[in-house]
């Protein structure tokens, strides 16, 4: 089989693409995970999370996602 169309298959793009943006999801979860922990918590870690760390963690994650957002529309808008 001709290696060339494999290219140019609409098909094998559109998974390269799916597998890209899962790819990309992947980064940004470790990261504000990675990012989050380090800011939030503090102390050893419990069975649970205390309401202060909760609080934390549920507001660096918000913060997070809405500034990445706010990127992807800048840089989509330049283009």
């Amino acid at each position: 089989m001709d290696p060339s169309a494999f290219k140019s298959s609409p098909e094998l793009q559109q998974l390269l693409n799916q597998e890209k943006e899962r790819a990309m999801v992947n980064e940004v979860v470790a990261k504000l995970t990675s990012s989050c922990w380090d800011k939030c918590m503090t102390g050893t870690p419990g069975s649970k999370f205390s309401s202060s760390e909760y609080n934390c963690l549920s507001h660096c994650a918000q913060r997070y996602m809405e500034t990445t957002m706010l990127i992807m529309k800048r840089v989509q808008s330049m283009q």
